[in-house]
């Protein structure tokens, strides 16, 4: 069975204490927005999503999709829920007013899919790939598109998907074969097949508005020639939709996981679309959707990862077997909890930790995602981007390695209990693997950071990130309550800066060095990261926690878990430091084929 609470504490700590809620009152079009409303934004939203779409997990798992002749039909309960889900107006959460949305900032928005997420993945799939689509319009979209297909998505009576892989490419976009012909009246024809397309169909709406990348006959080779088109399921007429499209899903994919998410096979034959941005330019545009789905996927696993988390910590407590290692805990008892265990322990605050501590690096870059959608030119809009494309692949590669670890973790709290269906645990472990694949493999997400981001602007982007941590050191280095943690933080924020200068010399003469390197400095970039949040939260919470009262408990807890991940996880970066440091020479030595 699987149960879960929105972790609404937690949730306001990060976004009022860590991060200054009323800095976002001072953004354009932020000015009315008060820590009480996003409170009862975030308590409205625990008790939909808890009520209407949890208890469709499980069943929506074992149901799955259903595929007749082109029609797909989802799990028993989703039409409804999608229904309500949209009435109540929770996908439209920071989308623009001028298209129907409530214009709330990111940083809420982001707190509620993590619910979302926690709650029903695969349900969160279909607005999740819509809310994409809006942005990447949005931002490169002419106005007639815009004020057609917005409205629609915004208001959730029109999804949106991403039309990217093929057979033959799939990071490679460069390979695709799917074309396009211009016409007279200013649209384009399509034809191609694409596959692995999330939510391509479905009956949750009446029409499905595809984003797809194409190629224009006199295309230059490669990424430099790819478009983007919008192509829908039905075309739109003045009253609505009318006649069908040449667009059909031919098949559906029978997946590990998120098996109530439709993940299709699309034919596109003579369809009719329209351009999206400037002719060979599709891959800018497109980039609009992928980052922000990146990030997305990031939530999706830490997501999981808390009700998982929950869960098992809930089970530790109850499940009687064996006594402690130091003598019996509960003497009237027949055992003792397994929560009393060593190991046990250190499973729980490994994913707690990694949680908590994923929730607050998230909230940073979505406070961050609202500077930059909402400010002017200005530096500190830059600021804000350099930061955002800094930390895109550490969010989407770290935090969906760390969400699936620690479902893992958490079904091994179970032991043999945590593999059988009738628990719940397994579906997190099966539903996490994909946000490690999909948006972008994680290596691509490593060689992202390695290859573009570092270099970026002379290391630019880089000062985003180092220079609050080291000035945050130097401030507290010596504080009387959290100096130990901040000079061990200081220790691993020198191993980054090593292991960035010696990728930084070693790739210069040959870029497979960066490459071999890649995602070990990826997870170490984000484990100093993690140590970064967690000893700006020990200081909050060391200092709140005599004066505290009732929340005295929780200032409590935060300070331990932030020992916890200090001590215990963030020595990684030591190990990490020495992988890298080897080089590629055994990782490349063997031939390919004595593979």
């Amino acid at each position: 069975m699987q149960t879960y609470a929105a972790p609404l504490r937690d949730m306001r700590f990060v976004m009022h204490e860590l991060h200054d809620t009323a800095a976002l009152a001072r953004l354009p079009g932020l000015e009315e927005i008060t820590p009480e409303l996003l409170d009862t934004v975030l308590e409205q939203a625990a008790k939909f999503i808890s009520a209407t779409l949890l208890p469709l997990n499980a069943s929506g798992d074992a149901e799955g999709c259903h595929f007749d002749n082109g029609v797909v039909r989802t799990p028993k309960g989703f039409k409804e829920a999608y229904r309500a889900f949209v009435d109540a107006g929770w996908g439209s959460l920071s989308a623009d007013p001028r298209y129907g949305g409530q214009g709330l900032p990111e940083t809420v928005a982001k707190l509620v899919e993590e619910m979302i997420c926690s709650c029903n993945l695969a349900f969160g799939s279909y607005p999740g790939l819509s809310y994409g689509a809006y942005l990447a319009l949005r931002s490169h979209g002419s106005e007639a598109l815009k004020d057609l297909y917005l409205p629609k998505l915004v208001d959730g009576s029109w999804t949106g998907t991403m039309c990217l892989t093929e057979s033959q490419c799939g990071t490679d976009l460069g390979l695709l074969r799917t074309k396009a012909t211009a016409q007279p009246d200013g649209s384009y024809r399509l034809s191609g097949s694409k596959i692995f397309i999330s939510a391509a169909e479905h009956d949750l709406t009446q029409n499905i508005v595809h984003l797809v990348l194409a190629r224009l006959a006199d295309a230059p080779p490669g990424v430099k020639g790819i478009s983007l088109f919008l192509v829908p399921k039905f075309l739109p007429t003045a009253g609505g939709i009318g006649a069908r499209n040449g667009v059909r899903c031919t098949r559906i994919e029978h997946k590990m996981g998120l098996k109530a998410a439709s993940t299709c096979e699309l034919s596109f034959d003579d369809a009719q679309g329209w351009m999206v941005g400037e002719p060979n330019k599709g891959m800018r545009a497109m980039f609009v959707m992928m980052n922000s789905e990146r990030l997305s996927v990031g939530i999706q696993a830490f997501g999981i990862a808390e009700a998982a988390y929950q869960r098992a910590a809930s089970y530790a407590r109850e499940r009687l077997q064996g006594r402690s290692l130091s003598g019996a805990k509960h003497p009237d008892k027949p055992a003792d909890p397994i929560i009393v265990h060593p190991d046990v322990r250190r499973m729980l605050m490994t994913v707690r930790a990694y949680n908590e501590g994923c929730r607050a690096l998230g909230v940073w870059v979505a406070n961050a995602l609202d500077r930059m959608e909402r400010l002017g030119e200005c530096a500190e809009r830059r600021d804000a981007e350099d930061f955002v494309a800094l930390m895109t692949p550490i969010v989407k590669a770290l935090f969906s390695e760390l969400g699936f670890e620690s479902a893992n973790l958490a079904l091994q709290t179970f032991g043999g209990h945590g593999y059988i269906v009738e628990n719940g645990m397994e579906q997190y472990v099966r539903d996490a693997r994909i946000s490690m694949i999909y948006e972008g493999t994680n290596g691509v997400q490593a060689l992202d950071l390695v290859g573009r981001k570092l270099p970026a602007n002379s290391g630019r982007l880089l000062r985003q990130f180092f220079g609050p941590a080291a000035a945050f050191i130097e401030s507290h280095a010596d504080d009387s309550t959290i100096g130990a943690l901040v000079r061990a933080f200081a220790q691993a924020l020198e191993a980054l800066q090593q292991a960035t200068d010696f990728i930084t010399r070693q790739s210069a003469n040959d870029p497979e060095e960066g490459g071999a390197a890649s995602a070990d400095y990826l997870r170490m970039f984000g484990f100093v990261a993690l140590g970064f949040m967690w000893v700006r939260m020990a200081k909050i919470a060391a200092d709140a926690e005599a004066g505290a009262g009732e929340d005295a408990a929780f200032y409590r807890a935060k300070r331990m878990t932030a020992t916890f991940f200090i001590e215990r996880l963030l020595p990684q970066t030591g190990s990490l430091l020495n992988s890298i440091k080897a080089g590629k020479a055994s990782m490349m030595a063997l031939p390919e084929a004595a593979f």
